[in-house]
């Protein structure tokens, strides 16, 4: 799988998609749902759902993160896939807060 910046990856399971924003360091096991994630151009498989425990969702505009590997994602489509990198969840990140301009 080459998680490189701006490719951009669908769901198996859900009508979740991303776009890659930060490629991992090392090669990864990239996950929404359960199940692989495909690039977006290929079709998903009818009759297969996300597994329950990794059912709780991707919010479209929010940036996700793994850090154990750097891989970072921006969902540009919310589903109910949660994403995960080798096993692990990825996190939402916060917006970082600006100066204010007095």
């Amino acid at each position: 799988m080459d998680l490189k910046p701006g490719s951009r990856w669908r769901s198996a399971v859900c009508d979740a998609e991303v776009v890659v924003v930060r490629s991992p360091a090392a090669s990864v096991t990239f996950r929404i749902g359960g199940i692989g994630a495909l690039p977006a151009e290929t079709g998903r498989p009818d009759g297969v759902e996300p597994h329950v425990a990794l059912a709780g969702g991707t919010l479209l505009g929010k940036r996700y993160a793994d850090e154990v590997s750097g891989l970072e994602v921006l969902c540009t489509k919310a589903g109910t896939g949660t994403i995960t990198v080798d096993g692990r969840r990825a996190t939402v990140m916060t917006p970082r807060q600006l100066p204010a301009s007095d």
